[in-house]
């Protein structure tokens, strides 16, 4: 694992199979149910929303934070990652294949042509290009 580190490049194939391998390692197959799994997820997506509870708005970058704050971000972001990658695996989801649909998707119903440069929601876009 700790070669890993220096490894540029990953895939969501590799995160899949190095999880997968971490789990049965230690015998935690029997563990990870989706259910299991999900409730994890919101525990560490828990532990992320808590570095920026009381930092207000924070500028894109986080120039401004200390770096052991963006360590630990991304302690906390890897976190919520790997739980999700876990979580599509044991579920049998390609989440690299479903991602790209729910993008394809998210094209149709939000056409730049309608939507640029607003945080309008579907039915907001929609409902306003009938009047």
């Amino acid at each position: 694992m700790a070669n890993e580190v220096e490894r540029e490049g990953v895939t969501l194939e590799d995160l899949k199979e190095t999880m997968a391998a971490f789990a049965k390692e230690r015998d935690w197959d029997q563990f990870h149910t989706p259910r299991n799994l999900l409730l994890a997820m919101v525990g560490e997506v828990g532990e992320l929303s808590e570095i920026f509870q009381w930092k207000g708005e924070v500028k894109r970058g986080i120039p401004d934070w200390k770096e052991e704050e963006k360590v630990h971000l991304g302690e906390e972001l890897s976190d919520v990652l790997l739980y999700l990658v876990r979580l599509s695996d044991v579920c049998g989801i390609d989440l690299g294949k479903a991602a790209l649909r729910k993008m394809d998707k998210n094209a149709s119903k939000y056409p730049v042509d309608v939507c640029k440069g607003s945080s309008d929601k579907y039915f907001q876009i929609h409902n306003s290009n009938r009047s």
